[in-house]
């Protein structure tokens, strides 16, 4: 069995994100592996955990409100590449932890490491800001 990590919030996970505009076409899986943060956990009463991630992207945001710009020492800390890359926060997943998108990252970890507190707390503040504008898609596998 895997040595999967505690999906606690602010932690940075490689999964298979689904994004809304893959789902609303009818796809069921994501077409890529990626690095995303952990911005809630909920244990059930049947002790089965329902993870909510948001995903980290290359591609700019088309309005900057919507996103949060990782900086060069976050992305090296993380392990990640020297590209730049955005935290989305207009759309997450939901998934039973750990289910089968989570995937090893390049080290053979389950996670990259945390983002800095003041990084995840900008994040949870324009998650929060969008309100009935953010875009779920839940995960049942």
């Amino acid at each position: 069995m895997a040595d999967y990590p505690v999906p606690i919030p602010g932690l940075v996970i490689r999964y298979a994100y689904l994004w809304k505009r893959e789902a609303d076409r009818g796809q069921i899986e994501g077409q890529k592996h990626r690095p995303c943060v952990v911005v809630l956990c909920v244990e059930e009463v049947d002790g089965e955990k329902i993870v909510t991630v948001a995903p980290i992207t290359h591609s700019p945001p088309p309005n900057p409100e919507q996103a949060i710009a990782m900086t060069p020492a976050t992305r090296r800390r993380l392990g990640l590449d020297e590209e730049k890359n955005w935290i989305m926060a207009t759309e997450v997943n939901s998934f039973y932890w750990p289910g089968p998108d989570l995937t090893p990252t390049p080290t053979g970890e389950y996670a990259y490491g945390e983002l800095p507190a003041v990084v995840f707390e900008a994040l949870i503040k324009k998650i929060v800001a969008a309100g009935s504008k953010l875009a779920e898609v839940p995960r049942t596998e």
